[in-house]
């Protein structure tokens, strides 16, 4: 929202007149009580539009387990659905710096809308590779909801944007909890296809997140921006400082969709009932979402490096939990931890992301970012259900420190070349 108070594009003064030229006629305390509207209204579009994300997690791989030709490929309809995120990172990017974010946000909900009654149909008539399809769907739709993050932060003065947008990413709470009750109490409405009426739900408040975007009004793109002016994106992409963040974002998202993944149906496989899976699936998305209430003020006061480090530390506590046993205990507790750590880390690299661009240069490089950490997603869902079946549960949670040990190198190397720089 300071791009129309005139304080956000402090690095160009091209954005600094074009950002002028929007206020003009606009007060101060509009400008407040627009920003204060478009955070609201962002994050209560991701508390609806989150439950997509949900859904998918906490039934992909039972019903992929259940209409698959080979059990091997239970888990591919959440890999097809971080390929979705993944291939759709760039358009979406593309959408927004042409045409505003907006239009992406439309866009995106109108993925939604596609998602449920595919799978819906495919429920029905026992089509896995159409339930494949709808879920890549849904992935198109998780990449443009988790914009929102950085949409947030185009809100606000800059040294209020790692608030900003952990604020937006504590619209989560609600989706860990609309989500798994919408699984809960649909599953069964509608005998012998068990989840269609889940996915027919899950389109409604689709829609209805696409009605509270409509009311969002942030400023179009600068024709510097739409221009694509400013470095080329290969050039910020060799910063040490992009390159741990991209590289802790990564490794945070993909250790939790490697483990969220492969959980539902290893405690299935454990003899534990759906309704235990879908509770615990739902502590785990509060979990994820909950730390943003103060993730932002925590950035603030100790620096995004060492709340990362913060955020790995308690993804591998939860893996470790998870080698302790397989009571519904141990499941429950791997994946709150899991989700904090998730939450840290992801929301932690997300503000580095944020110091490493210039105002014309933030779609590109914000899109860069996610295509990288929904890429390594998409490797890490592709192995999960392969590890599980293979291998079983106690091996997936071994694997997870492998890429915990990458990032915390990069991690380190990172903030030696941030302090080497202030020092100079």
């Amino acid at each position: 929202m300071s791009d129309f108070i005139g304080v956000h594009h402090l690095a160009t003064p091209v954005g600094n007149r074009n950002s002028r030229r929007r206020t003009k006629g606009l007060s101060m305390s509009e400008a407040r009580r627009r920003e204060r509207g478009n955070i609201a209204r962002l994050t209560i579009a991701q508390a609806l539009a989150g439950a997509n994300s949900v859904v998918v997690y906490a039934t992909g791989a039972i019903i992929g387990n259940t209409l698959a030709p080979d059990k091997a490929l239970a888990t591919l309809p959440i890999s097809i659905f971080v390929i979705g995120m993944a291939a759709c990172i760039m358009p979406t990017g593309w959408v927004a710096r042409k045409l505003g974010r907006r239009a992406a946000f439309l866009a995106g909900s109108a993925c939604g809308v596609l998602t449920g009654l595919l799978a819906s149909v495919a429920v029905i008539v026992g089509s896995f590779w159409l339930f494949c399809a709808a879920t890549f769907f849904g992935g198109a739709y998780a990449a443009v909801v988790l914009s929102f993050r950085f949409a947030a932060a185009d809100c606000v003065e800059p040294e209020r944007r790692p608030r900003a947008l952990s604020i937006v990413m504590a619209g989560g709470v609600l989706a860990g909890v609309v989500g798994p009750q919408l699984v809960t109490a649909t599953m069964d409405l509608w005998p012998p296809y068990a989840f269609a009426a889940t996915f027919i739900a899950q389109a409604v408040v689709a829609v209805l997140s696409a009605f509270v975007l409509l009311g969002v009004q942030l400023p179009m793109p600068t024709l510097a921006e739409r221009a694509g002016e400013g470095r080329p994106v290969s050039k910020i992409m060799r910063q040490p400082l992009f390159i741990s963040a991209v590289l802790c974002g990564a490794a945070s998202y993909m250790l939790m969709n490697f483990l969220m993944t492969a959980a539902p149906l290893a405690m299935r496989l454990c003899g534990h009932s759906q309704e235990t899976s879908n509770l615990g699936l739902q502590w785990h998305v509060i979990a994820m979402y909950a730390p943003s209430f103060v993730t932002g003020r925590i950035i603030e006061r100790f620096g995004a490096p060492r709340v990362v480090a913060v955020g790995m530390a308690l993804t591998g506590l939860s893996a470790a939990i998870g080698l302790g046993g397989i009571d519904v205990a141990h499941f429950w507790l791997t994946l709150i931890l899991l989700g904090i750590g998730w939450n840290f880390g992801f929301v932690g690299a997300s503000a580095m992301v944020l110091d490493c661009h210039q105002p014309e240069e933030k779609t590109r490089v914000q899109a860069a970012n996610d295509f990288i950490v929904f890429g390594t997603m998409a490797v890490g869902s592709f192995a999960s259900g392969s590890i599980l079946n293979a291998y079983g549960w106690n091996a997936v949670l071994w694997v997870s420190f492998a890429p915990l040990a990458l990032a915390a190198v990069a991690l380190l190397i990172g903030s030696r070349a941030i302090r080497a720089v202030a020092v100079s």
